[in-house]
């Protein structure tokens, strides 16, 4: 907000008189007149009101690059009023506390804001800040660095094997696609191309009023998250190449409360197809479904479908992402020097990205970051490859690079992250990955696209009435997605099948919340009604659900 709408009094920067720093603070720290400083209102021309915004003293006094021992007097002057009085008008909601300096209260203010921390105890607060690093300012940077890589709190759109699921900004699940386990929720097996609200009585009775904020979708199987971190899964309860053309031992057909979790706060969950992972609040990881032989960090019977803690490196070191590959996980961690990417499972086609292909059983640093200088900002785990966006804007991808899935104009593997250098111009914000195929968006919203073209599920030559063009063509390099310019509308969101057993399909979200559909379309996963005998779409087509 700006805080000229505020009510606040504008800064006069003109008025502030040229003096060293030591005219300004004063000793003793007494002459400070707190009850002259008014946060509105009565602030002479010239004065900065301290108490007006947390979160502006931070920024502005970063930009005046201060003397430590003059700060301290000036914070010291200002804390009890700048924890006592808000921007908008309302006292803060939470007592002043004379040890933190300015820039410490007022990123502890902003992160009062984030939907995650609001309802944390106090002690669960302090106890995420020693993990984080013991700074509140790098608690801020955990949150906000989760809610860009996961769109916690925003409409997402899952292109699953076979079935897909939207997620409205205020909570609403749809649901549409194959159903032969139950993963539509709707309480039946019937597939439907119609996308369709979730509304079984037992899930309403579940849920009264909290709203979902995440979801994730695995061959015959569905998961949601809401956001008092409480997870609700439906389809087949089983994991493994052994379950494709059967059933498992079990279907659920509408949302049941995972109750192995409930006593852990979840903010992102993860399918692969061998496991599942979950993600705290706390940034800690935890996996099921795939613990002998501690191929994910931890040594459990084949049949223990308890959730454990992913152990190694990463136990106390906090994550804000995670991504499942087939039989690999990717995990985004948040630590004081910086971001970085750990990996974990079977490495075959160098997909872990640490040089080699062997397996790895715990979480180990991918360290070639560090030699691009690059950091990492979103990860995605393709079913044989991975990719990465830098805050830069540079694209990283390595792993299995057959039908040209990495971007660097071959199909060779990359045992390690190789910048994709046709996107060298283009400055990336999110990507995408498949079964051997890749998606990058850019800052402008425009959308490129490379890999395996099967199920015309890449968006290239889409637009050829007559038949011609080659929709289906493997794409070596980074192709702009034309197609999707065509809609005029900034996307903001790619998601895509990662299943190597179903046929693809792609979603494309945009800023308004139009959904967007095209590739394979055989079993209603569209969300649009296929005529005679189609089974796909090569161009972009709009899904009739409002996601805004």
């Amino acid at each position: 907000m700006d805080a000229t709408t505020s009510g606040t009094p504008t800064i006069q920067y003109h008025n502030i008189p040229d003096q060293p720093i030591t005219a300004i603070v004063a000793s003793p720290i007494p002459t400070f007149q707190r009850q002259q400083r008014h946060c509105f209102g009565d602030s002479s021309p010239g004065e900065f009101p301290l108490s007006a915004n947390p979160s502006i003293v931070l920024h502005v006094l970063t930009a005046c690059n201060l003397d430590p021992q003059d700060l301290a007097k000036l914070e010291a002057s200002a804390i009890y009023t700048c924890a006592t009085c808000s921007f908008f008008r309302q006292p803060a909601n939470f007592t002043p506390d004379f040890n933190l300096s300015l820039s410490e209260l007022a990123a502890l203010d902003m992160c009062q804001k984030r939907a995650i921390f609001k309802p944390m105890t106090i002690e669960q607060q302090q106890e995420l800040k020693q993990i984080c690093g013991g700074s509140w300012k790098l608690v801020l940077r955990f949150l906000l660095a989760g809610e860009a890589c996961s769109r916690r709190e925003k409409s997402q759109a899952i292109a699953g094997p076979g079935h897909s699921i939207a997620v409205t900004s205020k909570g609403v699940v749809y649901s549409f696609g194959s159903n032969s386990s139950g993963q539509l929720g709707h309480g039946t097996t019937e597939e439907q191309w119609r996308p369709s609200p979730i509304r079984t009585p037992l899930f309403f009775r579940s849920l009264q009023g909290i709203r979902i904020i995440q979801a994730t979708a695995g061959a015959g199987r569905t998961m949601l998250i809401s956001d008092s971190g409480q997870v609700y899964a439906f389809g087949k309860d089983s994991f493994g190449e052994a379950e494709y053309g059967a059933q498992g031992a079990k279907m659920v057909t509408t949302p049941v409360l995972v109750e192995s979790l409930k006593n852990i706060f979840v903010v992102q969950a993860a399918i692969g197809n061998f496991f599942t992972a979950v993600l705290s609040r706390e940034g800690r990881v935890y996996t099921f479904s795939w613990g002998s032989d501690g191929r994910l960090g931890h040594h459990t019977d084949s049949n223990d479908l308890g959730p454990h803690p992913l152990l190694g490196a990463l136990e106390n070191i906090p994550v804000v992402q995670i991504a499942a590959g087939y039989c690999y996980l990717l995990c985004l961690a948040c630590q004081p020097s910086g971001m970085s990417v750990y990996s974990v499972g079977c490495g075959l086609g160098g997909k872990l990205g640490h040089g080699s292909r062997t397996d790895e059983k715990y979480p180990r640093l991918i360290e070639q970051f560090q030699n691009l200088n690059l950091q990492p900002m979103v990860v995605a785990a393709g079913a044989w490859h991975a990719a990465v966006v830098g805050q830069d804007g540079r694209v990283c991808t390595w792993g299995w690079g057959r039908y040209g899935c990495l971007g660097h104009g071959n199909e060779d593997c990359e045992s390690v992250p190789k910048v994709v250098e046709a996107l060298s111009n283009v400055k990336a914000v999110h990507v995408a990955t498949g079964d051997y195929t890749t998606f990058v968006v850019s800052d402008n919203g425009d959308v490129y696209s490379f890999g395996c073209g099967e199920s015309a599920s890449l968006g290239h030559n889409a637009g050829n009435d007559d038949g011609q063009g080659n929709g289906h063509s493997n794409v070596l390099s980074p192709e702009l997605v034309t197609s999707l310019q065509q809609v005029n509308e900034r996307v903001v969101q790619i998601s895509l099948t990662n299943s190597i057993y179903w046929n693809a399909h792609t979603f494309a979200l945009t800023e308004s919340g139009k959904l967007y559909a095209f590739g394979a379309g055989d079993k209603g996963q569209l969300g649009i009604e296929l005529v005679g005998n189609q089974t796909e779409r090569g161009k972009p087509e709009r899904v009739d659900v409002d996601l805004s």
